[in-house]
């Protein structure tokens, strides 16, 4: 590696991508973009069916907030990764530029960081509908659930800036080739031409703020969960009330899960392929699964959508307009 001293600022970077499997290419392509319009159908389909209940409960309306992160979140990296897969590269990888490259990764961690908080604000939903049922009502109210989405989204935004500041400051030097299909923070720090652990801190700030904060919020929700869930005499009840929060704990489990294993280890252990790899996974699968384990276990949601598409279904629009006077 060169030395620090004869870092430059790049004018740009270099996504190697899957350049270096060409006959994969193809099959990859449509793979990813199955994938990709899946999470896309799924995630459109609860912001409307969402949309279509007359009265929504707090849960609808984090639900829908989340969708919409997933939403975003995959719009940010993989239409640029889909377009990279049907160009024929000429030398070692897609360019990319300086601020383009910047706005990216910034987006990202903005999105990812809104999530940590989102899931973090549901978890709170459920300990007060679980452990304070008579006020519900009176506590988790529509304006705390919007001044608790606005929090989340600028939490995101101002750590993903202050990280993002902070990366892109550091010295790169040699290679401008990112082993990645797009600027994850690890690639860059990977190519940065850093050996103190001085200049892995605001990663490190960035996960304990993005990380340890909610994920202890959530810890203790579930915590006084328990301890009520213990208290319930009644079988039914506490399965009733278990079930409440399994999808929740799922979601919880894969974002925080993947978000862990990926950023919260030192320089020294990052492998740009194995990166790349489970990062191809985290920005694809986990975000379609999503829609999937809400479907499956949401009473509300399950019901809001099974509205929408009665409404559409061809057969049924027809037959109301035979019905109109």
């Amino acid at each position: 590696m060169d030395s620090p001293s004869n870092a430059t600022m790049p004018c740009g970077f270099l996504l190697q991508g899957f350049s270096e499997f060409p006959r994969l290419r193809p099959l990859l392509f449509l793979l990813l973009l199955t994938v990709h319009l899946a999470t896309l159908s799924g995630n459109l389909l609860i912001l409307v069916a969402v949309a279509s209940v007359p009265s929504r409960p707090p849960m609808l309306l984090f639900l829908c907030q989340l969708s919409a992160i997933e939403l975003c979140y995959t719009l940010v990296v993989v239409p640029r990764s889909l377009a990279d897969l049907t160009v024929v590269v000429q030398g070692q990888g897609s360019p990319i530029s300086f601020l383009g490259c910047a706005f990216q990764m910034q987006m990202f961690v903005a999105l990812g960081g809104a999530e940590c908080f989102l899931l973090a604000a549901m978890a709170y939903d459920r300990y007060v509908a679980i452990c304070h049922p008579l006020r519900y009502a009176a506590v988790v109210t529509p304006g705390l659930c919007a001044r608790l989405a606005l929090s989340c989204g600028l939490g995101g935004l101002a750590v993903s800036v202050g990280l993002t500041v902070a990366v892109f400051h550091l010295p790169f030097c040699g290679s401008r080739l990112l082993v990645h299909f797009f600027c994850d923070i690890t690639a860059l720090l990977h190519l940065a031409c850093t050996r103190s652990y001085a200049d892995e801190l605001p990663l490190l700030g960035a996960c304990l703020v993005l990380l340890l904060l909610p994920s202890t919020l959530i810890l203790a929700s579930y915590g006084a969960i328990a301890a009520a869930l213990r208290r319930l005499r009644c079988p039914r009840g506490r399965r009733k009330a278990a079930s409440t929060c399994a999808s929740h704990l799922a979601v919880t489990f894969l974002h925080y899960g993947c978000a862990t294993f990926m950023y919260v280890r030192p320089k020294t252990s990052y492998s740009p392929r194995l990166d790349r790899t489970l990062a191809l996974v985290y920005t694809n699968v986990t975000p379609l699964l999503y829609p999937l384990i809400y479907s499956l276990r949401n009473r509300e949601i399950t019901a809001a959508i099974h509205r929408v598409m009665w409404r559409w279904r061809p057969g049924q629009a027809v037959g109301q307009g035979l019905c109109e006077p």
